[in-house]
């Protein structure tokens, strides 16, 4: 076995890192996270600098795991703003810390890429690297967000600290037909949804739904043009670029959904994009340059489910946080993230923090569930 740190993907074999992936998850491809690099996305300017972890048998790869080494805590989606400023406080460095996720997504998928049948020689290996680089770093910490429910259990297992969050998915029961998901729901909520769909056509809007194979460039700049003005309307930092999308189109292809808006005049005045695995449509950005009641709705929501009942996907993950989803058809679900920290003074105070967080994530889902648009007779998918 040979265990290398990378400060670039494509030090990796595509084939040989997509051979690992599970589902086709698109921001687990080789694709998507070389795109990043590519294109100044991630690095010193964003504070996401690249720390792969490549287990080599006989010139094989057998086991990964996407790693980075982080300045800040942005675009992760799970905070510790707050463990940042108890270390301040101590007069110690929170940074750099080490984080597996996919960056600037709060997507479910593998942290852990190992060859299947494998993974419990495997796992423990890149477990051991990612701790080893957090010595050499002299990180305060290793984060893995956002895990599969099987890898988070064994990282429970191998003593770390567990914390919840609560997302909203919609969750196909053999829908036919979009009309067959709106008989599921309360005749209130039906009419509510059926309504805002018809906002948006008595306004004019047109919607197109694309592929990376037949949106054009014209498409890309405009939808570029919308990511980067929604972050600037709410003060927020945009790191991804035209050249990421173009590239992720390209290599992507049929992976990519995106939706585009056009109005009256045949002006594009939003978009959404989408990325789709075997089983999974995931929701990860929107923008619009002129506000039309229910038109973010329609793009990010109700285009994405029919997407999903047409394409016979089984879950759609439209994204963090938004309890406005819920009348919407889409269900509280319990989302995970798993941690260590180097020092082991603070452990103790961070599990305590995290038990106390996984009481209020419960409380919360409890009381979210109590308004699921479904009819009485009809259980809600679990």
């Amino acid at each position: 076995m040979q265990i290398q740190i990378l400060d670039k993907l494509d030090d990796i074999p595509a084939a040989q890192w997509n051979a690992l992936v599970a589902d086709g998850n698109p921001f687990l491809r080789h694709e998507w996270l070389a795109a990043l690099e590519h294109h100044g996305c991630v690095g010193e300017e964003f504070g996401w600098l690249p720390r792969h972890i490549a287990v080599y048998e006989q010139g094989e790869l057998v086991a990964a795991m996407p790693l980075y080494e982080k300045y800040n805590n942005y675009g992760e989606f799970v905070f510790d703003h707050a463990w940042a400023e108890a270390y301040k406080q101590r007069g110690m460095r929170y940074y750099p810390k080490l984080v597996s996720a996919i960056p600037y997504s709060p997507v479910s998928g593998q942290r852990l890429l190992a060859l299947a049948g494998r993974e419990a020689e495997l796992f423990p290996m890149l477990l051991s690297a990612a701790m080893q680089v957090a010595e050499a770093l002299q990180a305060s910490s290793f984060h893995c967000l956002f895990p599969t429910a099987a890898q988070l259990d064994w990282l429970m297992q191998q003593g770390l600290t567990i914390r919840h969050d609560c997302q909203f998915h919609w969750k196909n029961q053999g829908y036919q037909t979009f009309e067959d998901f709106l008989a599921a729901l309360q005749p209130k909520k039906r009419k509510n949804i059926r309504q805002e769909r018809r906002k948006v056509m008595d306004a004019g809007i047109t919607l197109r739904q694309l592929d990376g194979n037949t949106a054009t460039d014209a498409d890309w700049e405009r939808f570029a043009f919308f990511y980067q003005l929604t972050f600037e309307n709410k003060w927020g930092v945009p790191t991804l670029n035209l050249g990421f999308f173009r590239e992720m189109a390209r290599a992507l292809g049929e992976q990519v959904l995106l939706v585009m808006a056009d109005n009256r005049e045949g002006e594009c005045v939003a978009g959404s994009l989408m990325f789709r695995s075997h089983t999974r449509l995931y929701g990860r950005h929107w923008g619009c340059t002129e506000y039309f009641d229910s038109l973010h709705f329609e793009a990010c929501y109700y285009q994405g489910i029919d997407y999903c009942i047409r394409h016979g996907l089984q879950v759609f993950e439209p994204g963090a946080q938004g309890e406005h989803k819920v009348p919407r058809g889409f269900i509280p679900t319990l989302t995970r993230s798993a941690h260590w920290l180097r020092e082991a003074a603070f452990r103790q105070a961070v599990e305590r923090h995290a038990l106390y967080e996984k009481g209020t994530v419960q409380d919360y889902m409890r009381t979210a569930s109590q308004h699921l648009p479904y009819r009485p007779d009809i259980l809600p998918p679990e």
